[in-house]
C-alpha cells in the first residue's frame, strides 16, 4: 500500500502545479491593474502628399491602469529632439481591454491630438507591457515595467 500512495501523491502534486501554472497564464483587465513606466521610441511618417519629413519620437510615460478598462497617463514626448514648452507633461486618459491570452488593445486620448490606438502584449506575469501604435503612419513602440506601490508618487492626473 505504501508504494501505491507515492505515485498517487505525485500525480496530485503535479496536477495542482499544472493547474496553478495554467491559471496564472490567463489574463484580464485586472492583470495590469496598477502603475507602469513606459519608454517610447519610433517615428511618424506623414502621408506622401503631406511632405517627406519624418518625425522622430522619443518619450516617457507614467500610466495607471485601473483594472476596469480605464487608464490615466502623463507623458513627455519629444519630436525631432524637442519637447513643446507649453506642455512638456501631457495629461491623457483612455481605455484598454486585455484578452485571456494576455494580448490587448488600448486607446489614449490627449487634448489637441487624435486618439492613439495601440496593441500590446503582457509579459512576466503582468510585470511588463510591450506596445505598438497602430495608427497609419506611426511606427512607434514602447516597453513598460510595473511600478510597485511603495515607489509610486502621486501625479495630478
Amino acid at each position: 500500500m505504501k508504494i501505491l500512495y507515492r505515485p498517487v501523491l505525485s500525480l496530485i502534486v503535479l496536477s495542482i502545479a499544472f493547474t496553478s501554472a495554467f491559471a496564472r497564464s490567463s489574463c484580464d483587465n485586472r492583470t495590469i491593474k496598477g502603475t507602469y513606466t513606459f519608454t517610447i521610441h519610433g517615428q511618424i511618417t506623414p502621408p506622401v502628399m503631406a511632405g517627406p519629413a519624418v518625425v522622430l519620437v522619443d518619450g516617457i510615460a507614467h500610466t495607471t491602469f485601473h483594472g476596469d478598462g480605464t487608464l490615466e497617463q502623463i507623458d513627455a514626448v519629444s519630436q525631432n529632439g524637442s519637447l513643446p514648452p507649453e506642455h512638456i507633461w501631457r495629461i491623457g486618459n483612455g481605455t484598454y481591454s486585455v484578452d485571456s491570452d494576455c494580448k490587448g488593445t488600448m486607446t489614449i486620448n490627449n487634448t489637441g491630438a487624435p486618439p492613439l490606438e495601440l496593441v500590446f502584449v503582457i509579459g512576466k506575469d503582468g510585470e511588463t507591457i510591450h506596445t505598438v501604435v497602430t495608427n497609419p503612419g506611426f511606427s512607434i513602440t514602447s516597453d513598460a515595467e510595473r511600478v510597485h506601490p511603495g515607489f509610486v508618487r502621486n501625479f495630478q492626473h
